[in-house]
């Protein structure tokens, strides 16, 4: 194959990128601004998280709904600001307290794309349409936001596509599908994740020959048969276990229109999150990427530290609530995991859930968002 002929732009509805690669979403404040702008000025799709993405605004401990949705028009505009002309979105779990407002404020600020996961994001269409309906409204111009969901399983890709011919009239404008060896929350059980390679023991060394392949050419089939009855392009963008040129190449052979990329741009001087998180994956060896439990009740994955060592030992109190999640008890979960992650973002490894892909123990220095983009594309 000739590698430089295999890599294409990436079209998104009127939106192009000179390569096919999105930055994954990561929270919390691990891809803001920085990163995501560094992604779209250099020809990527940058996506900033809205997950608690206000959690460095001081107010933020009195009033996290009204200082994330602040955040959202604060930290597009700053990436916008860094990528005038770049491909910039969100994004936004279904699982997240005030998706709806999440949804909807990331339209009004500008967001080219929203990528939602964590749950079946069975209301985006309409949350989207009411917004720009809003737009219109207060005169301001309509933005054309294309939507896509992220999807597991055949399953689950056929569940939204129904969903939304059925309810909304429409089809997505891209697909995502995030497999097995992806980092944080995870869409599958530990069952699962052992039968594709992806368990703690195998990681990703046979993710490429394992039955998760099979399920990815399924999903794109699937998906087709919706783009040829709305008679549009859905592109395919495969996500987790995704780390150098020949991942990329890997899944563009298995039929998909691009790649999603998160672990390999934490180790980015542009990367939002404090060195010390960065050095934890640096420092990090395969054996310490562990599964882990997370207290939303699904597998995740993550570095082993001594915050799981405590986590294990018992139940950390919650000793504030920042309402994060629609189905989360206080009460009843082993410990805040927005208290958690904040700790990762801001430094204090110790005491912070350091989630992570498959691959984070490949990382071994800082590097810029060009260079990494320049080797996953082939172009170095």
């Amino acid at each position: 194959m000739n590698k430089k002929m295999a890599i294409k732009p990436l079209k998104i509805g009127p939106y192009n990128a000179k390569y096919p690669i999105i930055q994954g979403g990561m929270g919390v404040g691990i891809s803001l601004s920085s990163l995501a702008g560094a992604v779209a000025k250099v020809g990527g799709v940058g996506i900033i998280s809205t997950a608690q993405i206000g959690s460095r605004d001081p107010e933020f401990t009195k009033n996290p709904m009204n200082a994330n949705l602040k955040a959202i028009h604060e930290e597009f505009a700053k990436a916008r600001a860094i990528a005038p002309e770049g491909v910039l979105g969100f994004n936004i779990m279904v699982a997240a307290n005030g998706y709806k407002q999440y949804v909807k404020e990331a339209v009004k600020a500008g967001a080219n794309v929203i990528i939602s996961g964590a749950g079946l994001p069975v209301d985006l269409p309409k949350f989207v349409a009411e917004a720009e309906e809003e737009l219109l409204a207060e005169g301001r111009k309509k933005q054309r936001t294309m939507i896509a969901p992220i999807v597991s399983s055949v399953k689950s890709a056929m569940v939204i596509c129904r969903m939304w011919d059925r309810k909304h009239k429409t089809a997505p404008d891209f697909v995502v599908i995030e497999g097995p060896c992806a980092g944080g929350h995870l869409g599958f059980s530990e069952e699962q994740l052992t039968e594709f390679g992806a368990d703690t023991e195998s990681v990703s060394k046979t993710y490429k020959q394992s039955k998760y392949e099979e399920e990815i050419r399924s999903i794109i089939n699937t998906v087709k048969e919706f783009a040829d009855k709305y008679k549009k392009e859905i592109p395919v963008i495969v996500a987790g276990g995704v780390y150098d040129h020949a991942d990329v190449l890997r899944q563009l052979e298995l039929g998909a229109n691009g790649v999603q990329v998160a672990t390999r741009f934490v180790t980015t001087e542009e990367c939002d999150a404090d060195t010390a998180y960065k050095q934890a994956y640096i420092h990090a060896k395969e054996e310490d990427i562990v599964i882990v439990k997370s207290p939303v009740g699904m597998p995740g994955r993550a570095i082993k530290n001594r915050f799981l060592e405590q986590v294990q030992e018992g139940k950390i109190p919650v000793t504030r609530c920042f309402r994060c999640l629609a189905h989360c008890n206080p009460a009843e979960t082993p410990y805040c995991i927005t208290k958690a992650l904040i700790n990762a973002a801001e430094g204090n490894v110790d005491e912070a859930l350091l989630f992570c892909g498959s691959n984070a123990y490949r990382s071994t220095k800082i590097e810029t968002v060009s260079d990494v983009m320049k080797e996953l594309c082939g172009d170095v």
